[in-house]
């Protein structure tokens, strides 16, 4: 991956990780920086599984925002601040 490569993913990353906290379903508790990161590796993941020739692809933006939606419930569940029992 070029460096172009690299800074379009950190950048579409951030955007990728606030969709996947939108699209998250309940209350995420967990902080912006987090979300940012589960945006960018996503991004990165998604465009690995998914490469595509001509540099954008709706197939590649879909699954990156699936594993972002993934990723922001799996890092909800284990680093969430709000972890209180109900009885």
């Amino acid at each position: 991956m070029e460096i172009g490569g690299i800074i379009s993913a950190i950048i579409v990353g951030l955007i990728i990780g606030a969709l996947g906290r939108l699209f998250a379903p309940g209350r995420q508790s967990i902080s912006l920086i987090v979300t940012i990161l589960v945006g960018i590796l996503a991004a990165f993941l998604g465009a690995w599984l998914v490469p595509s020739d001509d540099g954008f692809s709706i197939l590649t933006l879909v699954v990156q925002l699936v594993l972002a939606v993934v990723g922001v419930i799996i890092a909800a569940q284990l680093l969430g601040r709000n972890k209180r029992s109900r009885i």
